[in-house]
Formats: C-alpha cells, structure tokens, sequence
C-alpha cells in the first residue's frame, strides 16, 4: 500500500538549477520523489529549528526550504517562494 499524504501547500511553477537537473541526473533519481516530498511536508536534512519554520511557514505565507540527500551522496535544495509562485531544484552552491 502506498502512503499518500495530501499536498500542504502549492509547488506553484517548477523550475531547477542546471546544477540541480546534474545532480539528479548523475544519481539516477527523479525530482518529483522530492518535490512530493517537500510539498507534504518532509523536510528532508534540515534541522529541528528549520523544520520548525517550514511548519509556520506553511501556515503563514512563508519561504520553505527541503533539503535531501540523494542516493550518489550529493545534496539537493529545494525552495518554494512566499507567494508559492515557484518552486526550484538546486544544488546548495547554486544558491
């Protein structure tokens, strides 16, 4: 059976980073395992203090950012603006 939570919030426009489309291409890995991910509320590899405010920002307009590993070892970002207008797939020195 499959675990499939409801979206909290919009991705809005989906875009990534060419150094995001890389790391992902190289691990051999999908950005909408992630992105799914990011938009139920799975932070990924942040800490206690940042999942904390993707958990308000959530409820109060603003900025989210996930952070996960991929399967190669490299990390990927992903952050959606305030206004949820888009949501980009980035590598952390991309930013």
């Amino acid at each position: 059976m499959i675990d499939v939570k409801r979206p909290l919030f919009s991705l809005g426009r989906i875009v990534a980073t060419p150094g995001g489309i890389e790391a992902l291409e190289k691990a051999g890995e999908n950005a909408w395992t992630y992105l799914m991910r990011h938009c139920q509320g799975d932070y990924g590899d942040v800490d206690q203090e940042d999942w904390q405010a993707n958990d308000e920002a959530v409820k109060d307009g603003g900025r989210i950012l996930s952070a996960y590993t991929l399967k190669s070892g490299e990390r990927i970002w992903i952050i959606t603006e305030a206004d949820r207008s888009s949501s980009c797939v980035m590598r952390p020195d991309d930013y």
